[in-house]
């Protein structure tokens, strides 16, 4: 389990390292890529000897792997999240941003609110859109540089015309673990306006020293009548993109409503995903987790550490996830020009904060997960880039 070893992904057909320079103007040779969220780390090598033996076979036909996949799910749920599921609550969708969007057809109707505690992840709003929704805003509080709820303020901003919630949990970008108080703030606030709440929790098991995640579904037992749970296996083990994610709905009047909608559009998953998960899914794969968090921990001191460095800068306490979120409003600068500094002088691509909503204007993302030397050399760039202010 060597995270430093370093795996070439320039033209490999990779959205993350081969469209930056389309998008962001950071040349490919030397640029650092450091936007889109999958890591640079291989898959664990239990997964890769199952994808080997799935290849040696050669054939890949239909299959009946779909109780063996849901234990592997059920077990690891239970055994990392201490959260009780059943095997019969488990959907399989095409990722979950494909998730989010069956449960908006499922659930509402063109022109719906559907509520968003912004900043947050991008997808969750262009979905909202795509599917003629109204996307409702919540803004975060940033309380000295630690995003907190304000639900006095979200109960005023309600007109009756809401119908979802979808929380992000941990929180992409702002990398908090949400506390039980928190979660059960969201919960009594999806009551009080009879809401129906959809967890994203893909970053789940992605949390440093200090803080533990809690599902949403274990807050209390009544907030599971209208709860929808979306987890996968893809940012954790580096397998984004076999879209393999999962719905997981304990309410059976909820779990027929989506049952009838996966069935109408004929949605089947992917059988090389399911044995993936399942080979994720394991003690050997929890061995690598364990090992990739440490890592993951050592690039985030580092890269903190360089932030702080440099006069006008912050980056928010990571809690989880190995998305970093840094804030550039100190240094005065217009957002073009920090931007430019990034992008051109740093030769770094990063993540717009305007894409993620309301409070992400002097923002910028950076994807720690990767070597750590890449790490370093986006330090460097950095400090070299905003010299003039130190």
């Amino acid at each position: 389990m060597n995270f430093d070893t370093p795996i070439e992904r320039r033209g490999t057909y990779s959205t993350k390292w081969d469209m930056m320079e389309p998008i962001y103007g950071v040349p490919a040779d030397d640029g650092v890529s450091m936007w889109v969220a999958d890591t640079d780390f291989q898959a664990p090598p239990n997964v890769l000897a199952r994808m080997q033996e799935i290849t040696d076979h050669g054939i890949f036909a239909y299959t009946c792997n779909d109780q063996d996949y849901r234990k592997a799910i059920k077990w690891w749920m239970e055994t990392r999240h201490n959260w009780q599921i059943e095997t019969d609550w488990i959907f399989t969708t095409t990722g979950l941003v494909n998730a989010v969007a069956l449960t908006l057809d499922t659930f509402t109707q063109p022109g719906d609110g559907i509520v968003l505690f912004t900043p947050v992840y991008h997808a969750f709003a262009r979905a909202i859109r795509n599917a003629n929704r109204e996307v409702v805003e919540c803004p975060l509080v940033n309380n000295n540089g630690r995003y907190e709820m304000d639900f006095d303020a979200y109960d005023a901003q309600m007109t009756g015309s809401e119908r979802m919630v979808i929380l992000c949990s941990p929180h992409n970008p702002g990398g908090r673990v949400w506390t039980q108080e928190e979660l059960r703030g969201v919960a009594d606030f999806c009551r009080r306006h009879d809401l129906l709440l959809v967890s994203d929790e893909i970053h789940h098991d992605l949390v440093f020293p200090g803080h533990t995640h809690i599902p949403m579904a274990n807050v209390d037992a009544d907030i599971q009548e209208r709860l929808i749970m979306l987890t996968a296996p893809s940012k954790t083990f580096n397998v984004a993109g076999l879209h393999t994610g999962n719905v997981i709905i304990p309410n059976r009047a909820l779990w027929d409503r989506f049952a009838a909608r996966m069935t109408s559009l004929a949605i089947s998953p992917n059988s090389v995903g399911q044995f993936v998960a399942q080979a994720c899914y394991s003690p050997e794969g929890a061995e690598w987790v364990d090992a990739q968090v440490a890592y993951l921990d050592g690039n985030r001191q580092l890269f903190d550490a360089a932030i702080k460095d440099i006069p006008g800068l912050k980056s928010m306490a990571l809690e989880s996830t190995f998305l970093a979120w840094v804030d550039f409003t100190d240094t005065g600068m217009e957002r073009a020009e920090f931007t430019k500094r990034v992008e051109r002088d740093a030769r770094i691509a990063a993540n717009h904060g305007t894409t993620f909503g309301l409070g992400g204007e002097n923002f910028l993302r950076f994807n720690l997960g990767t070597q750590r030397a890449n790490i370093e050399k986006a330090c460097n760039r950095l400090r070299d880039a905003f010299a003039d202010l130190q």
